[in-house]
């Protein structure tokens, strides 16, 4: 029948009546995401309707990339996950599909990556490997159910919190009470959030502090206030921590009978005794002869003594020093920071109050656009870049490093500025050049592998601010050519100007990681983490739709490995960084420099004399030298001869104090690699 118009208008009005009603059936809460405290990079809309479902719209792009998620769950009455289903997009691309339910006693889960059964009886909550913030809300509400405070998780593993302080804000007239809460059994660090105080509390804020800020939307003018009062909590948090696993060492200390790993000739040397004071290497003796005396012992017993490990490219958070120290990494190379957090711990690793590496500082620039990281200084012209490069040269920092927004046409004034002041000058490849550009300009340093390989894979239109620097090389360096002319003149201009290159080639494994797959970066080490971590690492961050394509990025990431073989071969400096977890990564990354071709003695020189050279530090560590800081690393093995040993460490003495990386382990809730050496007094 032919609708008239007054019938399309009694329609229009019912229909808007419906949903007038649903609006006001459901509940909605509306969060807004934050970078740089005031551009909004994202959303999470959290609606739940009468009849009890959920459903939630998250994303988040920071720097080119970001997830996109949608999920949608039901509640069992004890507030844990009843039904839960989420789609979108990874971080990288990668497709997000995953799903719960529990019937009675029994839970089944599906995801990309993994699935499973498991009869369950009681309270128990699944752990959603992709999940939205608004997965915090439910374990909250589940936890205050809880007598006991512990919550059993889905597949394995128990979520607790405890809450730390309680804040009022504002919004206009309107006042609330939050409450800030730490979950522990997630992950290798406790986890900060700002709840509600209700009954059933539901998350309020998530802080990451220095980048990120979801917080509920129309509230966002407090979340300055609660970043620092919880920088502040997590400080006192890490000071108690630091004061558990920190060995100090007064007086003097001998290390004896350990062969000293020359890391200037790559080569291990004899058994000697090593005698430390304040800090420092006072001497350094063969083994066997009249021991000095002292007021603590180790006795390496004949164990492999290294260097205190580099990692030259860290983005260095306040949780990050645990992982790094175990590992034997006594410094790291920020490579961009919120500039204000990392003056903050920079401090503190100096006052001793946290648990951290030593650190060396790069400042970062960026050019502004609507793809634009946001660390450190985003400039227009060149007055601004000029003006930052003087902040960084007065504030300590040694270099400064170039991001993918910087305008091109500002390069090479911005680089020959920056070395009038001291500086080098390192970073990405900016958007519409190529890395035979930057080079030619004046870099000293690319970071990244796939920035050096993009030279033969982009031209000027190109935009390598998106995910194309990432799908192009997976896509296309399997089918370079690298002994024709251009990859060979390209490596020659590389050696004639000794660009240094910080591959991170570990990090990049997730370019070929199909879901499912264990993670070959961690492979080594998946046995000794957590439940949740171990299935955590067999995600994939890439889209990689069939055998065809799986089988091109794995050649591309091998190809990817030669090349840097290649390249320290024709003489370019390959320095070890990782941008990734700490630590594991790193020992990684140097087992990677084996594959490439490097003997295991040239890959240590890669994260220790050749690391220091780079980071102008060299005349105070990098080498174990009579004068030089007591960073020293013992291994329970040789990785000189086998680098798969770099992992076996067993004590690790950063300046006058002593850490047992087995206790760092304990209490991140990693099962130790080796057992350790512990320092002895000797009475005296």
């Amino acid at each position: 029948m032919k609708k008239t118009k007054v019938g399309w208008s009694a329609g229009l009005a019912a229909c808007l009546a419906m949903m007038a009603m649903d609006a006001l059936a459901a509940e909605i809460t509306r969060y807004v995401v934050l970078v740089d405290g005031t551009r909004q990079a994202g959303h999470q809309v959290v609606t739940t309707g009468d009849d009890g479902v959920t459903h939630v719209d998250f994303i988040f792009k920071d720097n080119g990339r970001g997830p996109e998620l949608k999920e949608t769950f039901t509640l069992a009455p004890d507030h844990t996950l009843a039904t839960y289903q989420v789609t979108g997009s990874s971080t990288f691309g990668a497709p997000v599909d995953e799903s719960f339910k529990r019937q009675g006693g029994q839970a089944t889960w599906k995801s990309t990556s993994d699935q499973g059964e498991q009869s369950v009886s009681g309270t128990a909550m699944y752990a959603p490997l992709g999940g939205s913030p608004a997965m915090a809300s439910v374990s909250l509400g589940a936890l205050a159910k809880r007598p006991d405070g512990k919550l059993p998780l889905i597949p394995g593993g128990t979520l607790s919190a405890r809450k730390i302080t309680e804040v009022e804000v504002k919004r206009g007239q309107d006042t609330r009470r939050v409450q800030l809460m730490a979950l522990t059994g997630i992950g290798l660090v406790p986890q900060f959030v700002w709840a509600t105080t209700d009954a059933e509390p539901r998350l309020f804020a998530a802080i990451v502090p220095g980048w990120m800020q979801l917080i509920e939307d129309g509230w966002n003018e407090n979340a300055a206030a609660l970043e620092q009062r919880q920088k502040q909590a997590e400080g006192e948090f890490l000071s108690g921590l630091n004061t558990r696993v920190a060995h100090p060492l007064a007086g003097t200390t001998l290390i004896r009978n350990a062969r000293l790993f020359d890391s200037a000739k790559a080569t291990l040397g004899p058994a000697s005794d090593v005698l430390v004071k304040n800090g420092r290497i006072v001497s350094i003796k063969a083994a066997g002869g009249r021991a000095a005396k002292a007021d603590q012992v180790v006795d390496a017993a004949n164990r492999v003594l290294l260097p205190g490990l580099f990692d030259m490219h860290g983005h260095v958070g306040r949780w990050d020093g645990g992982l790094n120290l175990a590992a034997g990494v006594t410094t790291v190379r920020d490579m961009g920071n919120d500039n204000a957090t990392l003056q903050q711990i920079i401090g503190e690793e100096k006052a001793g109050t946290l648990l951290t590496s030593r650190i060396v500082a790069a400042g970062f620039l960026e050019g502004e656009s609507p793809m634009s990281a946001r660390n450190g200084f985003v400039i227009k012209t060149l007055d601004e870049a000029k003006k930052a490069v003087d902040w960084y040269a007065s504030h300590g920092y040694v270099q400064v490093k170039i991001y993918n927004s910087f305008p091109k046409d500002l390069l090479r004034e911005t680089t020959a500025y920056a070395h009038s002041k001291g500086l080098r000058v390192s970073g990405h490849v900016p958007a519409f050049m190529r890395a035979r550009d930057v080079v030619e300009q004046g870099y000293d340093e690319i970071q990244h592998i796939n920035q050096v390989l993009l030279n033969f894979l982009v031209d000027d239109t190109t935009d390598t601010r998106t995910l194309q620097r990432f799908y192009l090389p997976a896509e296309k360096v399997a089918d370079l050519d690298f002994d024709g002319p251009a990859v060979q003149d390209f490596i020659a201009l590389l050696a004639k100007h000794k660009t240094v290159v910080d591959p991170t080639l570990a990090t990049f494994d997730f370019l070929r990681q199909r879901a499912g797959e264990m993670s070959q970066a961690y492979a080594a080490v998946a046995p000794h983490m957590p439940p949740d971590i171990q299935r955590g690492l067999r995600s994939a961050e890439m889209k990689i739709p069939d055998e065809a394509t799986a089988e091109r990025y794995n050649r591309s990431y091998a190809k990817m490995i030669e090349f840097v073989g290649r390249m320290h071969r024709a003489g370019v400096p390959i320095v070890a960084g990782t941008d990734a977890i700490p630590g594991f990564t790193l020992q990684r990354e140097l087992e990677l420099y084996v594959q490439a071709g490097m003997t295991p003695g040239e890959a240590l020189q890669s994260a220790t004399w050749t690391a220091a050279k780079v980071s102008r530090v060299l005349d105070d560590r990098g080498t174990i030298e009579v004068g030089k800081r007591a960073d020293l690393v013992l291994i329970d093995g040789d990785p000189v001869a086998n680098i798969a040993d770099i992992r076996k460490v067993a004590l690790v003495v950063k300046g006058d104090v002593a850490y047992y990386p087995s206790e760092i382990d304990e209490a991140l809730g990693i099962k130790p690699f080796a057992a350790p050496v512990t320092v002895s007094r000797t009475g005296r």
